[in-house]
């Protein structure tokens, strides 16, 4: 692999309140995930991000979670498949509203936190997610976690699929993420982060937590951008990437076949 993608979930704060380091985020990735307002985000930090981001030559993509800012979107919540359609188009539209404010297109969609973790495993409401996009635009570029429904659901529908794996994220044996109730399920030490990286990039597995290898597909490696150590993280990651000769470039440039 000569180029490879690397993304943030970013524009996660509210109001008076910010979540992250959008700013340190942007100078770092290649693409920005952008909160929709539902799980985290609001019409003027959508703005900021897309700003910030045409200035930077950093892609945006949008990403809607459940309506749940208590919980910012980590919560389970119960939906018919045509409400999450319409969930999704809703918060997709949106973000292409602030995109074309500042001449951008959102070049990808990557659902957020609990709904791509159930969406993960539920084919149905999968499905729903990538025939709403598609609805919206079918050339939005599907960003989706590797192994997943969801990655299935999106080859299987035709829209451009692109797999993801988390540098900041630990695995357990099935390829599923390992719950955020334990307290292993972060990575926050840089060095550990580029060795989990640079794994996945050059042997295509993880090392599970339970010491089992996972076959995986990068075209796209998230760094998570509320947490602290965020861009301390991506920074490490990313310059371990050009020292492979690896070129980090923003998602619709990576080669997704």
């Amino acid at each position: 692999m000569t180029k490879v993608n690397l993304n943030a979930d970013m524009a996660e704060g509210f109001g008076a309140y910010d979540i992250g380091d959008d700013t340190a985020m942007l100078k770092i990735v290649k693409s920005a995930n952008v909160a929709c307002g539902f799980h985290g985000g609001d019409a003027n930090v959508m703005d900021r991000v897309c700003a910030a981001a045409k200035a930077e030559g950093v892609s945006i993509g949008a990403h809607p979670g459940f309506n749940d800012l208590w919980g910012f979107g980590r919560r389970r919540i119960s939906m018919s498949t045509r409400e999450v359609e319409a969930m999704v188009a809703y918060q997709v539209g949106a973000l292409q509203a602030m995109a074309a404010m500042h001449g951008l297109k959102v070049t990808h969609m990557k659902p957020h936190g609990a709904l791509n973790n159930m969406a993960s495993e539920d084919k149905d409401l999968a499905e729903a997610i990538v025939r709403a996009t598609k609805a919206v635009d079918s050339a939005i570029i599907l960003l989706a976690t590797t192994g997943s429904e969801l990655l299935k659901a999106g080859e299987q529908l035709g829209v451009p699929t692109a797999s993801e794996v988390f540098a900041d994220r630990t695995y357990d044996a099935n390829g599923s993420l390992t719950s955020r109730k334990r307290d292993d399920a972060m990575i926050r030490d840089p060095e550990q982060a580029v060795e989990h990286v640079l794994r996945m990039i050059e042997t295509g597995k993880v090392l599970s937590t339970d010491g089992v290898e996972v076959p995986v597909i990068a075209h796209s490696i998230c760094v998570h951008g509320d947490e602290p150590t965020g861009p301390a993280v991506a920074d490490a990651v990313r310059r371990a990437l050009e020292a492979k000769g690896i070129e980090v470039v923003p998602l619709p440039d990576v080669p997704l076949t």
